[in-house]
């Protein structure tokens, strides 16, 4: 049961990405491409749980947080550039 619920959370996912890079070509703004490249980093880190649950390794998660880490950081510092034209003050 578990199996077949992870396919078709890999699935639903894939699709995630599929709208996320569709968003990220076609975004009227710059401020649409960061929010797409922002979802797109949560997609990865949902596809990288879900393989780390198909296969039983715990290896997966502790990588899973470290791009949570990056994404956020790179999230940020994408915005501040775009309000300020520079990242560091």
């Amino acid at each position: 049961m578990i199996a077949i619920a992870l396919q078709i959370a890999a699935i639903a996912i894939a699709l995630a990405l599929l709208l996320n890079g569709w968003r990220l070509y076609r975004g009227p703004a710059l401020a649409d491409r960061i929010l797409a490249l922002d979802t797109m980093v949560i997609n990865v880190i949902a596809v990288i749980v879900v393989i780390g649950m198909m296969g039983g390794n715990d290896t997966y998660f502790e990588a899973a947080l470290l791009l949570a880490m990056v994404g956020f950081v790179s999230t940020i510092a994408y915005c501040k550039f775009l309000l300020r034209g520079d990242i560091v003050e």
